[in-house]
C-alpha cells in the first residue's frame, strides 16, 4: 500500500479519538487559511502559528543592539580620547533605550494583525529610528571632533550594520531598514546632495531585494504549509484507515522482528503491540494451516529480503477462525542496506466465508432452486462434448416472462420472488424427464432437451409451457396475477454446433416470438441472423449519421381549413442512407428507442427547429414529436427551455406534439411534466389520437391545445358505408368543447379535403397542399406568402397490387385471353384487348369457378381499365382473394371484341 505516511519512513501515530479529531481540526483550518500574498512592499500574510522569522520584522534579540551601540561608542572614545558633546551623546543614548525593549516589540508585533500595516509603523519606531539617531549622533560627533578620523567612524557603522544583520536573523526588510536609518541619519546630518542621492539609489536597490526576497519567502512557506498539510493529512488518513480495521500495517527489522503493528489486530490476538514488538513477524500466522500457500512462503520471502502481495494466511488466533492477505517489501537505507520489511494486511474472514458459500451455491439458484446459469451451460458443454456424433443432438429452449415487471412494479419484488418460484415449479412439472431446467437470472429460464428430437414435438412442448405458465397464479394466498411466457427455439446439429452459437440462435428465435406478439414460441432460422445483423448494422449507420450530422428536417406546412393560410409546419426526421438511400422512419426510430439514441435525435431535433423557426414569419409555428422516452426525461422543460433561448424565439411558436402513450404510465410525474411544459409557454398537441390508449380520462388534467386526427380515419372516410366520418365528427365535436384546435393528418384528395373541412376540422395536413418540404423549400415557399392552394386527385384509389397474373375475359358467346397488371378491391388493369369501348361490360375469370363482373372504363392501346360490380373480398394480409365462392355472372350480347389490333 502506498501513502504518505509509509513514504516519510514512520507509521501513523498512535492516538485517542479526541486526539485524531484535533488533528482533524487542525488539518481542516490550515486547508482555508487564506494563501499568503504580496500586494505592497514585502507586505506578508503568515499563519497565525507560523514560526518561520521571515514573516516578522522584529526580533526578540534586537535588544543586543544597544550594548552593540554602546561599545562602538566606547571604542571610538578609547580611540579619540574624547567624549561627544549633549547633542550626540543624548542621540546616541535615546538610540541604545529604543533598543532594549525589543523582547515587547517582537510580542507585540506577533499579536498584530499580519496583513495589518501597524507592523510597518512598528519597524520604523523598532528599528529605523534607533539606526537614525545613532547615525545622527555618531556623524555630528566625527564632523566636530578633530581627533576622530573619518576612516574609524565608517569602520564603527560598518560594525553596527554587521551585528544588526546578524540580530536580524536573515529579516532582509528588517536589515535594509536598519542599514538605511544608520547610513541615513549621517547623510541627513552632512545634508551632501551627493550622499543623498547615493542613499536614495541604495534604499531603492534594497528595497527592490527586499521585495524579491519577501516573494521567494511566501513562496517557500506556501511548500512548506502544504507539506506539512499532506503529511499530516495522510497521518490522519492511515489511523483512521487503521481504526475502521480495513487494514492494518507492519514493520519489522533486519532480523524480522516486529517494530510496529497496528494496535488493533494485537488486540485481536489477544496482546499489546508493546508485547508484540520484539516478536518474530511469523509468530502473528499459523504457518501450518490449511487453505493457504506453502508454508514456506512467507519464510521464503522473508529469508530471501524479496518483496511479496496478497499472501493469505491464517491468524495465530485461537478463538475463531481468521484469515490476513499480507503484503510487504523490504527497506533499503541510502547504502542500499537492508533496514527490515514493511507492510500492510487486510482481513479476508468475511471474503473467505462468502467464497465458500458462493461455492455451495454457484450450480444452484438459490430463489427456485433450479439450475443456475453456470450448471446449465456446463451441462450443454457436456452434451457438445460427446465423443459420438449422433449423442451431441439437443435442443435448447429459452423462455421470458410476458408482463413479469408489472407484477414487480405494482406489487413488489417479495411478491414477483414468488411468482418466480411458482413459475419454476410449473415448468419443470411440464418438462418432466424430458430435459433439464434451469434459471438463468431474473424472468429468463432455460430448458435443454438432449437427445434428436421433431419439430412437431417440440413445438407441442413449447405450446403446452406456454399455456401452462400463462395460467393465474394467487399470491400471498389473495391476490390474482396473471402473466405469459414466449419462447425461442434452437436445435443442435440444424442451428449450431457450439453452445455459443445455440444460445445466441435461441435468443433470436425468442425475439423474434416476443416481436410476433409474445405469448408463442418461435423457432430459429436463418433470416432471424441475417435481421439481426442487418439491424445491427443500422444502429451503427445511425450512429455514426448522428455523430456525422447526416440527418435531416424537413417540414410539412399546416394549413388553416376556414382561410387556406400556412399555420405551421411539422419538424419529420429525414434520413439520406449512404447505401439504401432516404430511409422510412418507421424502421430507424424504433432501433433508435431500443438502444437509447432517441433522446440525442430528439434534442437535436428540437434545437434544430427552433433554430429553423427563428428565420421564419412570426404567425408561423413549428410542430416538433416527442417521444415516450424524451417525455420521460426529468430534463426535458431545460432542454425545451434552452433552445428557444437559443433561437430566440417566443415559447408560444412551439408547438409539441405527444402521443397517447405517455399515458400509460399515468402518476404524477406525467403532471408534473405537462405542469412544466405549460409553463414554459408551449403548445401541446396530442398526436395520433384514438389509435392508442383507450381512455379519456387523461383529457381532463391534460392541457393540450390541438388534437390531430390520426390519417388512419381520413384513409376511406369518403368510402360509402365508412364509419370514419362519425369518428372525426366525434373527434372535432369532443375539441371544441375542450377548447381545442384539430388538425387531419394524411389528407391526400380533393374529396378528404371537402369532408374534414365539412366536419369542422381547424387545421389540415397532408399531401393536398404540400409534401414534407426541406428547410431550403420552405423558404422559397414562404416568400411566395403564406397562401395554399390545395392540388390533388378528386378522390382517392384504393391500394392496388401489382402483378402478372393470366386470366380469361369473357364477352357473350366468346372468350378472350388477358393478364392483370394491378387490382384492387373495386377494379384492375387488364393488358391484352386492344379498342375496347368505355362501358363494355364482361365477365373476369378470376379463377376457376370464381367470375366477376367488370365494365370498361377506359382504354389505351392494349390496356383496359375495369371495374368492378361488386368488390372483391380480402385475406388476413389485405391481399385480394381470388377464390371466394361464385358470383352472379352477367351476360350481355355485344359485337365479339378484338383481340389483336
Amino acid at each position: 500500500m502506498s501513502n504518505t505516511g509509509l513514504r516519510s519512513g514512520r507509521f501513523p501515530r498512535r492516538g485517542t479519538a479526541a486526539q485524531a479529531g484535533q488533528e482533524e481540526r487542525a488539518s481542516e483550518a490550515s486547508a482555508v487559511q487564506p494563501r499568503p500574498s504580496v500586494t505592497g512592499f514585502v507586505r506578508i500574510q503568515a499563519s497565525r502559528d507560523a514560526n518561520d522569522v521571515l514573516h516578522y520584522f522584529t526580533s526578540a534579540r534586537w535588544w543586543m543592539m544597544a550594548p552593540a551601540m554602546a561599545s562602538c561608542v566606547l571604542i571610538m572614545m578609547l580611540i579619540s580620547r574624547s567624549v561627544p558633546t549633549l547633542l550626540p551623546a543624548v542621540c546616541m543614548a535615546a538610540a541604545a533605550a529604543a533598543c532594549a525593549p525589543a523582547r515587547l516589540y517582537a510580542r507585540l508585533e506577533r499579536r498584530t494583525p499580519h496583513d495589518g500595516w501597524q507592523r510597518y509603523g512598528m519597524l520604523a519606531g523598532t528599528i529605523v529610528l534607533p539606526m537614525v539617531l545613532f547615525g545622527f549622533g555618531l556623524s555630528h560627533w566625527a564632523f566636530h571632533d578633530d581627533k576622530l578620523a573619518w576612516d574609524v567612524t565608517v569602520n564603527v557603522l560598518v560594525i553596527l550594520v554587521l551585528s544588526a544583520t546578524a540580530l536580524l536573523e536573515s529579516r532582509l526588510t528588517s536589515i535594509i531598514a536598519a542599514t538605511i536609518g544608520l547610513w541615513g541619519g549621517g547623510a541627513v546630518y552632512t545634508g551632501s546632495p551627493t550622499s543623498m542621492a547615493l542613499l536614495v539609489l541604495g534604499a531603492g536597490i534594497g528595497f527592490a531585494l527586499a521585495m524579491a526576497q519577501a516573494r521567494h519567502a511566501t513562496a517557500q512557506s506556501l511548500i512548506y504549509a502544504e507539506r506539512e498539510r499532506e503529511q499530516r493529512r495522510a497521518e490522519q488518513l492511515l489511523h483512521e484507515y487503521e481504526q475502521t480495521g480495513q487494514g492494518w500495517f507492519w514493520e519489522t527489522d533486519r532480523l524480522g522482528r516486529i517494530t510496529y503493528v497496528t494496535e488493533r489486530i494485537a488486540g485481536l490476538l489477544g496482546k499489546t503491540a508493546a508485547q508484540l514488538e520484539g516478536c518474530a513477524f511469523t509468530q502473528l500466522f499459523l504457518l501450518e494451516a490449511e487453505g493457504q500457500q506453502s508454508e514456506r512462503t512467507l519464510v521464503f520471502h522473508l529469508n530471501t529480503r524479496s518483496a511479496f502481495q496478497d499472501l493469505d494466511m491464517r491468524a495465530a488466533d485461537d478463538g475463531q477462525e481468521r484469515w490476513w492477505s499480507i503484503s510487504g517489501r523490504p527497506v533499503l537505507d541510502q547504502f542500499n542496506n537492508f533496514m527490515g520489511f514493511r507492510g500492510s494486511g487486510t482481513d479476508l474472514t468475511e471474503k473467505r466465508r462468502s467464497q465458500l458459500h458462493a461455492t455451495q451455491l454457484a450450480r444452484f439458484d438459490s430463489l427456485t432452486g433450479l439450475a443456475n446459469r453456470f450448471q446449465m451451460s456446463e451441462w450443454l458443454e457436456k452434451i457438445l462434448a460427446s465423443p459420438r456424433v449422433e449423442t451431441r443432438a439437443c435442443a435448447v429452449f429459452l423462455l421470458d416472462l410476458d408482463r413479469f415487471k408489472q407484477v414487480n412494479d405494482t406489487m413488489g419484488h417479495p411478491a414477483g420472488d414468488a411468482l418466480l418460484k411458482q413459475v419454476a415449479q410449473r415448468l419443470g412439472q411440464t418438462v418432466g424427464d424430458r430435459g433439464r431446467v434451469g434459471r438463468l437470472g431474473g424472468d429468463e429460464f432455460q430448458v435443454v432437451l438432449h437427445g434428436a428430437q421433431q419439430r412437431e414435438g417440440l413445438a407441442h412442448l413449447a405450446r403446452r409451457i406456454i399455456e401452462n405458465l400463462s395460467q393465474p397464479y394467487v399470491i400471498d394466498e389473495n391476490a390474482r396475477v396473471t402473466i405469459g411466457a414466449s419462447v425461442g427455439i434452437a436445435l443442435c446439429p440444424d442451428d449450431g454446433v457450439t453452445s455459443e452459437a445455440l444460445i445466441r440462435n435461441a435468443d433470436l428465435a425468442l425475439y423474434a416470438a416476443k416481436g410476433a406478439g409474445r405469448g408463442r414460441h418461435h423457432f430459429y432460422d436463418d433470416d432471424l441472423h441475417s435481421d439481426a445483423k442487418e439491424r445491427q448494422q443500422l444502429e451503427q449507420d445511425l450512429r455514426d449519421a448522428i455523430g456525422d450530422g447526416a440527418l435531416e428536417l424537413h417540414y410539412q406546412p399546416q394549413v388553416r381549413t376556414t382561410s387556406e393560410r400556412i399555420t405551421g409546419f411539422e419538424a419529420l426526421m429525414r434520413w439520406n442512407h449512404p447505401v439504401h438511400g432516404y430511409m422510412s422512419p418507421a424502421k430507424f426510430v424504433p432501433v433508435a428507442e431500443e438502444t437509447g439514441l432517441v433522446s440525442a435525435i430528439g434534442e437535436w431535433a428540437l434545437r434544430t427547429a427552433c433554430r429553423d423557426l427563428a428565420a421564419w414569419p412570426d404567425d408561423v409555428r413549428v410542430a416538433v414529436n416527442v417521444s415516450p422516452l424524451q417525455f420521460a426525461n426529468p430534463a426535458l422543460p431545460a432542454i425545451v427551455t434552452s433552445a428557444i433561448a437559443a433561437a430566440g424565439i417566443h415559447p408560444s411558436r412551439l408547438e409539441l406534439e405527444i402521443t397517447e402513450s405517455v399515458f400509460l404510465n399515468d402518476d404524477k410525474s406525467t403532471e408534473a411534466m405537462f405542469g412544466a411544459l405549460k409553463a414554459i409557454g408551449v403548445r401541446l398537441a396530442l398526436d395520433d389520437f384514438g389509435t392508442g390508449y383507450s381512455s379519456l380520462g387523461y383529457l381532463k388534467k391534460a392541457p393540450f391545445d390541438k388534437i390531430k386526427i390520426d390519417q388512419s380515419f381520413v384513409r376511406g372516410a369518403t368510402v360509402p358505408g365508412s364509419r370514419n366520418g362519425a369518428i372525426i365528427a366525434s373527434i372535432v365535436s369532443l375539441a371544441e368543447a375542450l377548447g381545442m384546435e384539430t388538425t387531419a393528418e394524411g389528407v391526400e384528395t380533393l374529396d378528404e379535403l371537402d369532408l374534414v373541412r365539412l366536419l369542422g376540422c381547424s387545421h389540415v395536413q397532408g399531401y393536398i397542399y404540400d409534401r414534407a418540404l426541406t428547410v431550403e423549400a420552405v423558404a422559397r415557399r414562404l416568400e411566395q406568402g403564406l397562401q395554399a392552394v390545395a392540388e390533388g386527385p378528386r378522390s382517392a384509389r384504393l391500394p392496388r397490387q401489382t402483378m402478372l397474373r393470366k386470366v380469361v375475359l369473357e364477352h357473350g358467346d366468346h372468350t378472350y385471353d388477358a393478364t392483370i397488371r394491378n387490382i384492387s378491391r373495386s377494379g384492375a388493369m387488364i393488358e391484352g384487348l386492344w379498342n375496347v369501348p368505355e362501358g363494355t361490360d364482361f365477365g373476369v375469370r378470376l379463377a376457376e369457378g370464381h367470375t366477376v363482373v367488370g365494365t370498361a372504363r377506359w382504354c389505351q392501346g392494349d390496356r383496359v381499365g375495369v371495374q368492378f360490380a361488386q368488390p372483391l373480398e380480402l385475406d388476413d394480409t389485405g391481399a385480394v382473394l381470388f377464390g371466394s365462392s361464385a358470383s352472379t355472372r352477367r351476360r350481355t350480347d355485344h359485337t365479339p371484341l378484338r383481340r389483336t389490333a
